[in-house]
């Protein structure tokens, strides 16, 4: 495929759909089992609702939401209102009537789809006090009741509206160019209210194209896709979706984190696009099932991460006896890793937040490919990433085709190409902050290594400065805490402070274990505050303390009375810590950390 000839995502996907025909696309679960749309399926629908969409008054440039955890008809509404020359205003499933109320007024959306009665029920709150979003489409078949001023439609009725006077959407689609404005992505809002990212068709399609040269070196095939990252992302939006219409790819969509083990064996994925939380969720997952079985599994596994570190590194050579044990351990222990995935991974890719590199290790070690990227909305999103054959896991790989990078006098990380956003909707002042003389400035700071690999040393706004004046980079103290078993979650804490303190999250196990051992039975709420189990967790902390450097160390430790959740508002749909939202919550005591006496 010509990316560099396309003038637009619809226009892509209509030619796809042309060429494949019969061929799956969409897999979605159906009473518990997986059901295909096929690219014709797909098309035919996406010209039925757009036929919909233009019937009630929806025009080119106007702004429509989607509100729906990822499933089929999620594609069709987007591509849709691509088709059409409107723009998609993604939002998360997990926002409040609040959150929903800010972006359809910010984004003066004309209508918006809701897929579940569910999901209505925090949008209709938003929509009756919206001045612009009169309009509901309802996926799921089912109307509210009682919800003045707002017209409510169903997706079926959208289908029967069809007459004599619908239009030919291939044609009009024709007519969207590069430049258009494809979709509004409203950040994850980790530090205040969220910005709305203006992304072009063309930005979206430089996405894909350095995708596309990224990924070729693993020779593209008929390629499956299982799509976890919720769509509203920009990550998922571009890399979950076009990418794979792109190369006319089959998507398996996921039931949720807690199902992604099954889902991975009955979709058979050959590429999979996650954050850095599901990666070590599956780490969890594995080394505990190796701790419980024990014996000379547990052995020849521990055996084939050793010797698989070793054949990573390039000043390393195994001598001969360790080869045949390597090539031993590929059918004893990573084949069947590679099953538990089902048996047809060629790679993960981790992007939207630091990959811990042990967590990296870990993976490579077992055979399973998986390729650090980095990027964010703005750059629709991807701006680099390792490559197949040349994985540096501590870097983020050297930046992918069509993009430049260079690194400010500061080490702000600044980017060019035509995957830079259009800037921020209704927002001159930050837009023109953020890009200057045609460079995107990032907000993180890095370094450049000789051979172009980017390294990402933190986020310029999350760095700490403690009252000396050193910079400390939390991520790096967070990841080490993490790492240990006994812990799910933690921020650290010491802006303008003497040393650094933190707030964890014990992991289920840990804390099960302790009960057990103590003859308590409580909660983490309750057990927040059990001077023993915080004398535990010091002592614990203690440990991680004795890998960091001095700067680094954690003088103090509370436990969360509960743990970091979208739910709860303190974690982003994408799963990266509300430091705002915590510090909000816990920063009385973070602050009563300081005055102990013992300090």
């Amino acid at each position: 495929m010509d990316y560099k000839a396309l003038s637009n995502l619809a226009t892509m996907f209509f030619d796809q759909a042309d060429f494949l025909g019969d061929k799956p696309f969409l897999w979605g679960k159906k009473e518990g089992i997986y059901d295909c749309k096929t690219y014709r399926d797909v098309a035919d629908e996406v010209c039925k609702i757009a036929n919909g969409l233009i019937a009630i008054g929806i025009n080119k440039g106007d702004r429509v939401m989607i509100v729906s955890e990822n499933r089929p008809e999620w594609v069709i509404a987007d591509l849709a209102i691509t088709a059409i020359g409107a723009i998609t205003v993604p939002t998360y499933t997990t926002n409040t009537t609040d959150d929903h109320f800010y972006v359809a007024e910010h984004s003066q959306a004309r209508a918006a789809f809701i897929s579940t009665q569910g999901l209505m029920k925090n949008f209709s709150g938003a929509a009756t006090k919206s001045e612009s979003c009169k309009t509901v489409i309802t996926i799921d078949d089912f109307l509210e009741q009682n919800i003045d001023g707002l017209n409510q439609i169903t997706w079926e009725s959208m289908f029967a509206s069809q007459s004599k006077n619908s239009i030919d959407i291939r044609e009009k689609s024709r007519s969207i160019q590069r430049t258009d404005l494809a979709c509004f992505i409203y950040t994850s809002g980790t530090g205040g209210n969220p910005k709305g990212v203006m992304l072009t068709h063309g930005s979206i399609l430089a996405n894909c194209f350095s995708a596309y040269d990224l990924l070729t070196e693993f020779g593209l095939g008929d390629e499956k896709f299982l799509s976890l990252l919720p769509l509203s992302h920009s990550y998922e939006h571009t890399c979950g979706l076009y990418f794979p219409i792109s190369i006319g790819a089959q998507i398996y969509y996921a039931e949720g984190p807690d199902k992604v083990a099954q889902n991975l064996q009955e979709a058979k994925p050959t590429i999979m696009t996650a954050v850095p939380r599901l990666y070590e969720s599956l780490y969890d997952r594995i080394r505990k099932g190796v701790e419980r079985n024990g014996g000379i599994k547990a052995q020849l596994f521990l055996r084939a991460l050793e010797l698989g570190k070793k054949s990573q590194k390039i000043d390393t050579k195994m001598n001969w006896i360790e080869n045949i044990q390597n090539m031993l351990l590929d059918q004893l222990v990573r084949k069947k890793v590679n099953e538990r995935f089902g048996g047809e991974l060629k790679t993960f890719v981790s992007g939207g937040a630091a990959l811990n590199p042990e967590i990296g290790d870990f993976f490579l070690s077992l055979g399973i490919n998986i390729l650090q990227g980095y990027g964010q909305t703005e750059a629709s999103p991807v701006i680099s990433c390792n490559r197949p054959g040349n994985i540096r896991i501590e870097t983020v790989g050297p930046a992918l085709a069509g993009v430049e990078i260079k690194i400010a006098d500061d080490g702000e990380i600044l980017v060019r190409g035509e995957l830079v956003m259009d800037g921020y909707w209704r927002d001159k002042k930050a837009t023109n902050e953020t890009i200057i003389d045609g460079w995107l400035h990032t907000g993180d700071i890095g370094i450049i290594q000789s051979d172009g690999f980017l390294q990402i040393t933190d986020r310029k706004k999350d760095i700490i400065v403690n009252s000396g004046g050193d910079n400390i980079a939390p991520a790096r103290v967070e990841g080490a805490i993490t790492l240990r078993p006994e812990f799910n979650q933690a921020m650290v804490y010491g802006d303008k402070k003497p040393y650094l303190v933190a707030l964890v999250v014990p992991s289920e196990e840990f804390i099960s274990e302790w009960c057990g051992d103590n003859n308590e039975d409580t909660s983490l709420l309750e057990l927040s505050g059990n001077d023993l189990l915080r004398s535990k967790v010091q002592s614990i902390m203690s440990e991680i303390n004795s890998g960091l450097s001095q700067l680094e160390k954690i003088r103090h430790t509370i436990i969360a009375r509960e743990p970091f959740q979208t739910d709860n508002g303190l974690m982003t749909p994408t799963l990266k810590i509300r430091r705002h939202k915590i510090i909000e919550l816990y920063g009385d005591k973070l602050e009563q950390l300081y005055h102990r006496k013992n300090t």
